[in-house]
């Protein structure tokens, strides 16, 4: 992937291993090209449906740390749709760095505002991206609120197998994270739930309801409210992750 505005490479280059097994959340064990076995970070508290399965090539990354408890990271799992980002800490970056390159047309609210990260907001939460006024003289305009949620999730069982699905397992936070982007539209401000899809084998986004019925409520209930809702497909290599091309965000189906 040529480098360009919206890219955000990896540190260094990933390395190739094998996964032996996923475990304990944020533990993994894989095995190197030389044969030795050590264990990683995996940075996703989900279930990661279908992309755990011993013997699946995996990519990882060397922090170059020594002294970290965990010196590698586990980024990327190769599936039969090719590559997945499976660090739940990487799309908040990768959507801050393609709003700021202008690849959202859906979020550019032009010069008057500026874009902050991780702002307080409603109750103990904080705010993943929020556009505000750039002059206290504007400081009655509407702000926009941008909630940023990863997505890998992908049932072959699930419709046409080519659904983008969240969440993978119950988020009662995530709940809550509707319920207050409501809020602000009640308020009079802008609210947007981004959904940030580290695969590229889907054309659509839907709910797992089936998964979390509580979160689906909550969606629709957001949706009513005048939370809109994104869905981006990322474009992944080896080098790196851009936000890619908007996929349709399907209704929840009772």
């Amino acid at each position: 992937m040529l480098k360009q505005a919206g890219h955000i490479p990896f540190e260094q280059p990933l390395i190739k291993a094998t996964l032996i097994q996923r475990y304990k959340r944020f533990l993994a064990d894989v095995t190197l090209a030389d044969g030795s076995e050590i264990t990683v970070h995996c940075p996703n508290p989900g279930a990661m449906t279908g992309l755990k399965d011993p013997g699946s090539t995996v990519w990882i990354l060397d922090s170059g740390n020594p002294k970290r408890k965990l010196r590698y990271t586990l980024e990327l799992i190769e599936t039969g749709g090719g590559l997945v980002g499976i660090n739940t800490n990487r799309p908040n970056r990768i959507a801050e760095a393609a709003i700021s390159a202008g690849l959202v047309p859906e979020l550019q609210p032009g010069p008057d505002y500026s874009l902050r990260r991780e702002v307080k907001y409603g109750e103990n939460s904080r705010i993943d991206l929020l556009f505000e006024p750039v002059t206290d003289h504007d400081r009655d305009k509407p702000m926009t609120f941008i909630e940023i949620k990863n997505v890998h999730l992908r049932r072959p069982e699930v419709a046409d197998g080519r659904i983008a699905e969240f969440p993978d397992s119950v988020t009662k936070r995530g709940a809550k994270h509707l319920d207050e982007l409501a809020n602000q539209v009640t308020a009079g401000h802008r609210a947007v739930m981004l959904y940030v899809i580290q695969r590229m084998d889907c054309d659509r986004f839907g709910l797992a309801a089936d998964i979390d019925p509580d979160y689906a409520t909550a969606f629709t209930r957001a949706r009513n409210a005048g939370v809109e809702m994104l869905a981006y497909q990322c474009d992944i290599d080896l080098t790196g992750t851009i936000l890619g091309k908007r996929l349709a965000v399907m209704p929840v189906v009772d």
